[in-house]
């Protein structure tokens, strides 16, 4: 329901019929629609954080890991972006923020662990690993789901390849697509179906 009309369109009433049951039930698990809202937000936070984890761990090396991930996640925001939006950007009650906010924190966390293991090994200068990482989540998701991003229609390869340059870049990475970095990575084979 996320996906098709954001979080205002996640209701209790609705949720029951389409999951075929009694509103009283999903009322029992969710005593209100925040705390249903907060679980999809942590659901769609660890479903994401997993899909980087496995692309980025699947890599060679950790500048790999972390082009793996950064592309993961632009492939991945570009196949459903009316829920990334929905997670990420959309509008949503205070009450909901910090949530919103937890889901921020761990991709940059993840980030920030990818960009600290490519610095250790000499594959990335000297920087400030947690303004780095904040600085990609905001590129990532103003490139893909905010305001000012481009319409994705049949450029998604194009989009996530040259968001993953662009990040790669503005972490000290001159030469990624010479060093194969974006093109092996730019499209996880499991996305490139819903991608092209």
């Amino acid at each position: 329901m996320a996906s098709e009309g954001g979080m205002a369109a996640v209701q209790i009433a609705a949720v029951a019929a389409r999951a075929g049951i009694a509103a009283g039930t999903v009322y029992r698990y969710f005593p209100a629609k925040s705390d249903l809202v907060a679980a999809l937000l942590a659901e769609i936070a660890d479903s994401e954080i997993g899909a980087l984890r496995r692309a980025a761990t699947g890599a060679p090396g950790p500048l790999s890991g972390l082009s793996a991930a950064i592309t993961t996640f632009a492939a991945r925001a570009l196949r459903d972006r009316r829920l990334s939006s929905a997670a990420i950007a959309e509008p949503i009650d205070a009450e909901l923020d910090t949530a919103r906010v937890a889901f921020r924190k761990s991709l940059a966390a993840e980030f920030a662990g990818r960009i600290a293991a490519a610095i250790a090994e000499g594959r990335l200068p000297q920087q400030d690993v947690a303004v780095a990482a904040a600085g990609i989540t905001g590129l990532l998701i103003e490139g893909l789901i905010g305001p000012l991003a481009p319409d994705p229609s049949g450029r998604e390869r194009d989009i996530v390849q040259s968001l993953t340059l662009a990040a790669l870049r503005s972490l000290g990475v001159a030469d990624a697509r010479a060093r194969g970095l974006v093109v092996q990575t730019a499209i996880p084979s499991d996305l490139a179906k819903s991608a092209d």
